[in-house]
């Protein structure tokens, strides 16, 4: 939002921000919830929308059905590492840009991530749908899954230039201060998804029935809504991250700012890339137990989605108010916002915890149905790695931080480490002692593993050292951000 009220001088080029985006002024505390409960809502209906779609699955095709689900969605989370890291560039130097008061190099972020989003991504659903049933044969998916998985995953992949811009558009929109816009967004989108899931699935009334297709097509319907409706509220509401007349010409990305959105967005999205690839292994490890246990962990899966909500919440608003503030110089703020971040980050993750620990059977029964075998399986599953989301959420909001300045190597190197190397090595050789229950206690372990690492890095790296970007205006860099105190 823009005024003329602001005390202190844009920088040369710059527009003056201010108001209800600016997250440099005000109490940190409620400046931070006020910022992540809308974007845990956002993420508890995502994931619950994504529960609810597993529940008709579930009831209508049964448990092949779920275990295709379970191989397909980290295949889709693997084709999201290649564009989310470019996102997160992107948003942080659209942070960073609005901290130091300057919408025009917010909206050249903007243009440039969108340039380059919607290249990528139809280059990734191209060749994700060419290699969908090699993919799904290396991750040992189990044949009574195979062809349901190959035809789920390959109606998802042509709704990715739809979920990328759209991701990119709540990316960026919360980057400047704005939670409850891709919340409203949000919800639109999953009344759409849920909506239609059943009636596609089963082929309820005028509509055909398309079996696990359905499910898939009422996501990519409902992709393509929310995106509409994020792309409408940004003009109707000028939020400062549109762009119009000559401002469109930032769609073709600055030479300056496109290596800063690949090159960082890049080890970004690797360690999206190392968190995928840790999930796809302990897939394949976990599918060797059978279907039984592979629908049961599936089913933890979408526990999870819940308990690791308030982290990754936390950490984006962490990462986003961390953002303006380094480019405003408040250092002081952004120890405070990462203290706060991660007290408010227990807490929650804690009820959390609870609540799914208490209700788990019955959460159980509404994916499986009362009768499964899958059913004590997943119950012991949670038992074991279910509070591991109390340490792993830490490192989250740790991340958040430092990633608000661009560090990204160290964490990627800590990621690696912990999630890939040990958790996977865990897992398998564990078995020799612990059984299949090694699977499990690789989460807890892992966790403690990795943050370890993250406190050591955030208590005594260099993270604090440079800045995300240089601000590019008139190809004249100048440094937005300097080394913090010590």
């Amino acid at each position: 939002m823009e005024s003329s009220s602001d005390a202190s001088p844009p920088p040369s080029g710059g527009r003056r921000v201010t108001g209800p985006h600016d997250l440099t002024k005000g109490p940190i505390g409620r400046s931070l919830l006020m910022f992540a409960v809308p974007t845990l809502l956002s993420n508890v209906l995502q994931s619950a929308n994504a529960s609810i779609n597993t529940v008709w699955i579930g009831r209508f095709l049964g448990e092949d059905a779920l275990a295709a689900t379970a191989n397909t969605t980290n295949i889709i989370f693997l084709c999201f590492s290649a564009l989310f890291g470019f996102g997160m560039a992107a948003t942080i130097l659209i942070g960073q840009s609005m901290g130091r008061r300057d919408v025009d190099g917010a909206r050249r972020a903007v243009g440039a991530a969108a340039g380059l989003f919607l290249g990528t991504s139809v280059i990734v659903a191209i060749l994700g749908i060419s290699m969908t049933d090699k993919l799904l044969y290396l991750m040992a998916t189990p044949k009574e899954a195979s062809h349901l998985a190959s035809a789920y995953l390959k109606v998802m992949l042509l709704g990715m230039p739809f979920m990328a811009v759209n991701t990119l558009l709540m990316m960026s929109v919360r980057g400047v201060g704005d939670a409850m816009t891709p919340l409203w967004a949000m919800i639109l989108g999953i009344i759409v998804d849920a909506g239609l899931n059943p009636f596609l699935i089963a082929g309820i009334g005028p509509f055909p029935e398309m079996g696990i297709v359905g499910s898939a097509t009422a996501t990519l319907a409902s992709s393509f809504t929310s995106m509409i409706v994020m792309l409408t509220v940004v003009y109707w509401r000028d939020l400062p991250i549109r762009l119009r007349g000559a401002e469109l010409s930032y769609l073709i990305p600055d030479p300056a700012l496109l290596k800063i959105i690949v090159t960082k967005g890049f080890a970004m999205g690797l360690q999206m890339l190392v968190m995928t690839l840790g999930g796809l292994l302990m897939i394949g490890l976990v599918n060797h137990a059978g279907v039984d246990t592979a629908a049961a962990y599936g089913v933890a899966l979408q526990l999870w989605n819940y308990v690791q909500m308030p982290a990754l919440a936390m950490g984006a608003a962490v990462s986003a108010m961390a953002a303006q503030n380094i480019g405003a110089g408040r250092w002081d703020r952004v120890r405070m916002v990462t203290q706060r971040g991660l007290l408010f980050n227990f807490i929650m993750t804690a009820v959390m915890v609870a609540i799914i620990t208490i209700f788990d059977h019955a959460a159980l029964g509404l994916f499986l149905g009362a009768g499964s075998p899958a059913i004590a399986i997943a119950e012991r599953i949670q038992i074991i790695a279910g509070w591991s989301f109390l340490i792993s959420g830490s490192t989250l909001v740790l991340f958040g931080t430092v990633r608000a300045n661009g560090a990204v190597t160290v964490p990627l190197i800590i990621m690696f480490v912990g999630l890939l190397i040990f958790r996977v090595a865990f897992a398998r050789l564990g078995q020799f002692w612990l059984g299949f229950d090694a699977l499990w206690w690789a989460f807890p372990a892992s966790s403690l593993v990795t943050v370890s690492m993250a406190w050591a890095y955030y208590l005594k790296g260099n993270w604090r050292r440079g800045a995300l970007v240089d601000r590019v205006d008139h190809d004249e860099p100048e440094p937005i951000a300097t080394a913090s105190p010590a």
